[in-house]
């Protein structure tokens, strides 16, 4: 027991440590208490599972439970918010004028806050009324005149509370008055009152506003009427507080400062003032940036303190949508809740073919939302969060997130237990192709593979371009890089969208053939040909013998990677060289605004669902090289900008669609681009979540969500029963050694001296026992 050197006191030898233990067991207090613990360490007095985010009996409520990773979201002010995951909280709690229809395919506009979606008027210069197809170049101004549906109700929040004499109750509040105050929760009293046309207007001013961060100002101040000079008239007023530290700046009332692009013309009528002819402005009316501020919720949050107290719109949104932040515990747990003043909306009742066979019109024109509460969950890594969602603590893994659909998929491709399992489980997963483009881009301004200087050699560049296109071969790529989770793209124009053409119309005949309705890629052989043709036969110069030796920028690694080494092998196909020229992402990003790069991967997300959104990405005046803007190929024809002028003028309809093919057609010849492919996204439910239909372009699905809590409650109790075995070997396991500790304390009792007889007590040490 002891080492060298080590005394014991009297009394406490190794001997009275065994007669106490004899005693403990022959009163049969010593064995119950390990075997207590152990019981509760390995099934829990409580009966909960051990990994479940929350507690056994919610399984059976109407309550939806999934997960955020990393961090909370940051902006929830819809002024700011423009990141993925901060969209299932702020298209859930604002409203804005516009939506997008939950089911239609290709994507259609609907009205939200709005009564309808509201067609312009269109004024020349000297304020004469234009008819509605007049040519839009002669337009000055656009006008929208949106009505506001009558009725809606912002949540209850404090900000609209009032004494009974009509006071606010909570402004204005000292510093003492909102101590201890850090959540809406701690704020007994609201109220609410009904959502204006006024409401929309002070959303605009904010976004002007210098005490806002807006990534859309710059946008919208392009297209709206003195919406840039307001901006600048907001800064001066501000100035006159520069010395004052911002959270105890004085409120800033947008209410006594306005601008003529929008005004409400009555209460419930908005009037938005546009620039020219601008078709795509309604799409911005569908985000929600585009959303209400009741000017008292600004008023209540701009009191000196709220903001260090986590009080704020980035904290608390103040909306009228379907659901309000009822608990916000940052890195840890939202809750969202049925709004009680939310009207309700019906439930579509059409959407793209087949979605009635899938079940997803069966509710339809029934009043959502469905779903009581939504909890969010943080979920640090990956790999704890989907064994949660594969054991069904959660019903979707991340609202909002394209990717687990798709990883799922793979993963049930590569491993037939992973497949069963899904199966098994019910699990729903669900892909489809988003709006979204990923490009291989030649440099218009290159001389081997930009346009060329002469009619010859614009030719010979084109050829070559179209060569290349041919020898990339993207169904491998998609296959070897994405897992299939892709489809080859043969424009610019990607599913969705209105204005892309379906196979086979839209085929790209340059690289593809159609052969018994489906489309081929060319051969080799007609890749070297064109090659031939474009002055390199065998992949060299036909007039100094020179290898070609191609170059592609990489904003990424040594130049070294599998995807480098495939696109290295498509090359060589034709006996052409590639080099990677590999920099850090700020060189690759110099490289791209001066217009030095060869080759370059390049993707575009739709902001919003229609053909101008991809294809200004080849209009001329465009050019990152020449102006900063996002036709990053630096690609010019004259044809394709003439039509391009054109087209962005014009409304949905016959008309524009032939436009939008020409245009493709050009550019198919043309090759400015190898066009890659249209990624796929996808999302994954349980089998007791209905109406899941997965979308990058539309974010208020929330509302729309079916749970049956009865079937994820005995799911749950079928997926995690206690495996008792483990329990019933470790407790055997026990009881031996307490059999065995038993018989060897009644051996050591009966060699011990008694206690009366024994001598007394030394201090002299212990030997050390060497044996």
């Amino acid at each position: 027991m002891g080492g060298s050197g080590v005394s014991i006191a009297p009394g406490l030898g190794p001997d009275s440590f065994i007669r106490r233990g004899a005693r403990r067991l022959r009163a049969g207090r010593w064995p119950a208490m390990p075997a207590c613990v152990l019981v509760l360490l390995l099934a829990g007095c409580s009966g909960e599972p051990v990994n479940s985010p929350y507690p056994r009996d919610e399984a059976a409520q109407n309550v939806l439970h999934t997960a955020f990773t990393q961090r909370s979201p940051k902006y929830l002010d819809p002024a700011s918010s423009y990141s993925t995951d901060e969209t299932p909280f702020t298209y859930s709690i604002y409203e804005p004028l516009y939506a997008y229809d939950y089911l239609m395919r290709p994507y259609r506009l609907v009205p939200k806050a709005a009564e309808a979606v509201a067609q312009p008027a269109y004024y020349d210069a000297e304020g004469r009324e234009l008819p509605g197809d007049v040519a839009g170049e002669k337009v000055a101004m656009s006008v929208y005149d949106i009505p506001i549906r009558r009725g809606i109700l912002y949540q209850p929040h404090p900000a609209f509370a009032r004494d009974a004499a009509g006071a606010p109750l909570y402004w204005p509040m000292s510093p003492d008055e909102i101590a201890g105050r850090y959540a809406i929760t701690d704020f007994p009293e609201t109220g609410t009152r009904e959502l204006v046309a006024d409401d929309y207007v002070y959303a605009f001013r904010r976004l002007a506003s210098p005490r806002v961060i807006s990534p859309i100002f710059g946008v919208l101040a392009e297209h709206i009427i003195g919406m840039r000079e307001y901006g600048e008239h907001l800064k001066e007023i501000d100035a006159a507080h520069a010395d004052t530290p911002p959270g105890q700046r004085p409120w800033l009332d947008l209410r006594q400062h306005g601008f003529e692009g929008v005004e409400a013309i009555d209460s419930h009528t908005l009037r938005i003032r546009v620039d020219g002819k601008y078709p795509q402005f309604r799409y911005w009316l569908a985000m929600t940036f585009a959303a209400p501020i009741a000017w008292e919720a600004d008023r209540f949050y701009a009191q000196p303190g709220m903001d260090e107290h986590g009080l704020s719109f980035n904290t608390w949104p103040v909306g009228t949508g379907p659901y309000m932040m009822a608990e916000s515990i940052i890195n840890r747990r939202h809750v969202l809740e049925r709004n009680p003043n939310f009207r309700g909306e019906p439930y579509p009742c059409e959407g793209e073919p087949g979605d009635g066979q899938k079940g997803l019109l069966a509710d339809c024109g029934q009043l959502t939302p469905f779903v009581d509460r939504v909890v969010f969950h943080l979920e640090k890594e990956s790999v704890p969060l989907m064994g949660k969602f594969i054991q069904g603590y959660y019903d979707i893994p991340e609202v909002g997130r394209g990717d687990y659909g798709a990883a799922m998929t793979v993963a049930a491709s590569d491993s037939a237990e992973k497949a069963a399992l899904y199966a098994d489980h019910g699990i729903q997963i669900h892909t489809t192709t988003e709006a979204q483009i990923y490009y291989l881009g030649f440099n218009w301004r290159d001389p081997v593979v930009g346009r060329g200087d002469t009619p010859e050699q614009e030719e010979r560049n084109r050829k070559l371009r179209q060569a290349l296109s041919i020898a990339f071969d993207w169904e491998q790529f998609i296959a070897i890089f994405l897992n299939d989770q892709g489809t080859p793209a043969h424009g610019p124009v990607p599913p969705g969208i209105l204005g892309h053409q379906p196979l086979p119309e839209g085929v790209n005949p340059q690289v593809y053939r159609m052969e018994d309705g489906r489309p081929e890629r060319r051969s080799l052989d007609e890749a070297r040909q064109l090659l031939a043709e474009a002055g390199y036969p065998g992949g060299r110069n036909a007039e100094t013998g020179r290898p070609l030796i191609l170059h592609f920028d990489s904003a990424g690694g040594m130049g070294s990677s599998p995807m480098l080494d495939w696109m290295r092998r498509q090359l060589a196909q034709l006996n052409i060289q590639l080099e990677v020229r590999a920099t850090d992402y700020n060189r690759f990003q110099d490289k791209m605004r001066n217009g030095t790069a060869q080759m370059f991967m390049w993707g575009w997300v739709a902001d919003y669902p229609d053909a101008e959104n991809f294809l200004f990405l080849l209009y001329g005046p465009n050019a990152k090289a020449e102006g900063g803007g996002e036709n990053a190929a630096n690609y010019r024809n004259a044809e394709f900008d003439r039509l391009f002028e054109e087209m962005r003028f014009l409304d949905d309809g016959p008309h524009k669609d032939e436009l939008i093919h020409r245009m493709v057609e050009i550019v198919q010849r043309d090759a400015p681009w190898m066009f890659g492919y249209y990624p796929a996204s996808g999302g994954a439910y349980q089998a007791w979540v209905g109406n899941a239909k997965p979308s990058q372009m539309v974010r208020n699905t929330l509302q729309y969500y079916r749970l049956d809590p009865a079937l994820r409650a005995a799911s749950l109790e079928k997926w995690n029963r206690p495996i008792w075995w483990p329990l019933l070997l470790a407790l055997a396991a026990l009881l031996a050694g307490v059999a065995l500790a038993w018989r060897q304390v009644r051996r050591r009792e009966a060699a011990i001296v008694p206690v009366a007889d024994a001598p007394p007590p030394t201090s002299t040490p212990l030997k050390e026992d060497r044996t």
